[in-house]
């Protein structure tokens, strides 16, 4: 079917890593479009697009870009990796380079695109201090006072990381939304489990706050590559395979290299009667 499109629509992008899905729109040149109100409307999977954080991209003076990211009900998140390197693919072809610097919550960021095709994004260091990640109180992260004996690791967003035998016996729907709002977290946070499956290799599920249960998380995959090098249980370069596919993540001396494919799935347009009822 062919629609005419009226210029007064908004263009975006529907995109995949790792199962990990997002729209992407890009407000470069007019200013931010996003609200919390489209932002929950767009990520309503039988009502609007679907996905599971929204990455805008910005207009930015130290950098080639910015972004900005949402959960699915219409909450912001500090960081999203597997989005930074779906947009960091998307700015590379525009831009005619294989690198990009972009700038987030947490600072300026750099992608690059390797050999094999994939995209890896340096989400910089690890947040390893109770007040920065943030908890309610001072905690040992290696060992919270929570059943399950679980760590915390910032990475832009909070993240409380169970270490398991077997992670496919987890009820992460019911685990996941118990532990989002627990109360040594007071701005929520995302919920991984993990299961050591071979040498500096880990089986991981996720719940993301804001989102739910998703078929992968780089901030997520990052946090718990760092919880588990922390704990001794790998080296500081992990593979770990999530329900939607496997990516790769490097704790280097300048930062959480994360690494991974992406997807473009396709194209769309919002029109002009549905942005009004939502903005």
């Amino acid at each position: 079917m062919t629609e005419t499109r009226d210029p007064g629509g908004l263009p975006f992008l529907k995109m995949h890593g790792a199962g990990n899905d997002f729209v992407i729109i890009d407000s470069r040149g007019r200013g931010p479009v996003t609200t919390r109100a489209l932002a929950a409307a767009l990520g309503d999977r039988h009502r609007g697009v679907g996905f599971d954080q929204l990455a805008e991209i910005r207009d930015s003076g130290e950098a080639d870009y910015a972004l900005e990211f949402w959960n699915s009900d219409g909450t912001r998140a500090g960081a999203c990796g597997n989005a930074s390197r779906c947009v960091a693919e998307i700015m590379m072809q525009q831009l005619g380079r294989d690198e990009v610097q972009f700038t987030t919550e947490r600072g300026k960021l750099e992608a690059l695109r390797n050999a094999d095709g994939t995209i890896s994004v340096n989400m910089g260091p690890p947040v390893l201090d109770w007040q920065g990640i943030p908890l309610s109180e001072e905690a040992d992260l290696l060992h919270l006072p929570i059943a399950g004996n679980p760590a915390a690791v910032g990475m832009g967003n909070p993240h409380c990381v169970f270490f398991v035998d077997d992670v496919g016996a987890i009820d992460l729907a019911r685990a996941g939304a118990a532990m989002e709002h627990h109360p040594l977290f007071p701005a929520a946070t995302n919920v991984e489990y993990a299961s050591l499956s071979g040498p500096d290799r880990l089986r991981m599920r996720v719940w993301e706050r804001g989102a739910g249960i998703t078929l992968a998380c780089g901030s997520g995959a990052c946090a718990t590559a760092v919880a588990a090098h922390r704990r001794g249980l790998t080296g500081r370069r992990v593979t770990l395979d999530l329900d939607g596919g496997t990516l790769l993540v490097d704790w280097r001396d300048d930062g959480v290299w994360l690494s991974g494919p992406t997807e473009r799935v396709f194209d769309g347009w919002l029109p002009p009667r549905y942005l009004a009822a939502e903005l």
